[in-house]
């Protein structure tokens, strides 16, 4: 194993939002990429948001896009414990190095960390330098994506609120310390942050991790970050609206990283191998569900038919297009004609609804468009004796019958089947007709024409 450390370290706030899965997973890429260890800590100080319930979502929604943790939560560690609330001692003992070295001094009840050299100042300073124009001397950051960046720190920040609960900076840097973190791997967001924890880690004599800030996500029509508040931005989403966690994890591992050719359907093999800091992107990335959509609709159409139909069945029992006790065999009839065409689960009932109901909604607009044709009623009450006289009703009988009705009247067979499938799904297009038939059956095909017509 490799003596690569990265960690995600997220506050569960009951909400898994697609920028934290990305990051999540980005890290969990490298992981497995370098074979190095993913450590999973969770930052819990904030006893009002963080509960056992906003966790449980938390580490669900991991699980559900198949990323597993070395060390954390349900599995332990050497570096432990995981949770920031359980590591008050270990934060005690740094601070205590920190105002031993005199890095430290209280103010307004919070506790500040104190910037050392000529180019730094205290805040009181701060606040004089502004007005004669005093300049801080910038920290050069080596950054993994985004190359050399500078950023100056201009004034002492404070690293244990009035409260008496340590603040982010200090606990983030601690932590990232003893648990022997090697690369940090976070969004772009959090580049402000870095050179105040550059600061921490060389005064707490410690060689700062290489930094690796990932680009924002924009929401879908691009102006700004997409926020949990956004349309398509949170994971457990997906999963209720039976998106393929595999599909999610393809398209949220494209968010931001180019594996440098057109390719975006990759199994989760070749993601890993091909990882790494060079395709990551310094632009941002746009969020695109049309594109999600369209990812998961060619892994649907990979499924074998048992999966599928497991897949399908309780979404089509929730849309109540098909209860409990439906007919096994008739359910994967009907879903391996419509897999070809699916987009989603949750819009199978939509596809194949009228499979399993016979009180369907009719396409208004299809319909007129058949009418202005023909009257399918007048073709329906043509073909409906040629229907009713077929023994053996598959699709190559109703070929065979309907094509020899259709010579008698110097007609094309097709004449007939914008009539049919309208009578029959209410529908102006869907499966192939004549399997669709044939799995509906000959008494469902017979009853539905004669009520359409009437």
């Amino acid at each position: 194993m490799s003596k690569v450390r990265v960690r995600f370290a997220p506050s569960p706030t009951g909400f898994f939002h697609i920028g934290s899965a990305r990051t999540a997973l980005f890290n969990w890429l490298y992981a497995r990429h370098t074979g190095g260890t993913f450590v999973l800590r969770i930052e819990d100080t904030d006893k009002n948001r963080n509960t056992p319930e906003a966790l449980r979502v938390l580490l669900e929604g991991m699980k559900w896009m198949g990323m597993d943790w070395d060390e954390g939560p349900d599995v332990g560690g050497d570096y432990g414990p995981y949770f920031q609330s359980q590591r008050q001692p270990i934060y005690d003992e740094y601070l205590k190095k920190l105002t031993d070295a005199g890095r430290t001094y209280k103010k307004d009840g919070a506790i500040w960390f104190k910037l050392e050299g000529e180019r730094y100042m205290t805040y009181d300073n701060y606040l004089k330098a502004e007005v004669e124009k005093v300049k801080a001397v910038p920290i050069v950051i080596e950054d993994e994506v985004r190359g050399r960046v500078e950023r100056a720190e201009e004034m002492d920040f404070i690293i244990v609120r009035k409260d008496g609960n340590p603040g982010f900076h200090l606990v983030n840097v601690i932590d990232d310390i003893t648990m022997g973190i090697t690369h940090v791997i976070r969004g772009e967001d959090h580049l402000s942050n870095t050179s105040k924890h550059v600061e921490l880690f060389d005064a707490l004599g410690v060689t700062p991790p290489k930094f690796a800030h990932i680009p924002l996500i924009l929401k879908e029509e691009g102006s700004g970050k997409m926020s949990k508040r956004d349309k398509g931005a949170l994971i457990e989403e997906y999963e209720s609206r039976g998106f393929l966690a595999v599909a999610v994890r393809n398209y949220i591992s494209l968010l931001g990283w180019n594996p440098k050719d057109e390719r975006e359907k990759m199994n989760i093999d070749e993601i890993i191998e091909r990882f790494d800091f060079p395709g990551i992107n310094k632009g941002n990335a746009r969020f695109d569900e049309k594109k999600l959509s369209a990812l998961n609709a060619e892994y649907l159409r990979e499924l074998n038919i048992e999966s599928f139909t497991f897949l399908a069945r309780p979404l089509l029992n929730d849309a109540g297009a098909v209860s409990e006790d439906v007919d096994e065999d008739y359910l994967q009839a009907v879903l391996t004609l419509c897999q070809p065409k699916a987009r989603s689960l949750e819009t199978l009932s939509e596809l194949c609804g009228y499979f399993f109901i016979d009180d369907f909604v009719m396409d208004e607009k299809a319909g007129s468009k058949i009418a202005k044709k023909s009257d399918p009623k007048e073709l329906l009450s043509e073909i409906l004796p040629v229907l009713e006289n077929i023994k053996s009703f598959d699709a190559d009988s109703l070929k065979s019958a309907l094509e020899t009705h259709a010579k008698s009247k110097d007609q094309k067979i097709f004449a007939y089947f914008p009539a049919l499938r309208f009578a029959t799904s209410g529908q102006g297009g869907g499966p192939d007709l004549l399997p669709m038939l044939a799995v509906m059956g000959h008494e469902r095909v017979l009853a539905r024409i004669n009520r359409f017509i009437g």
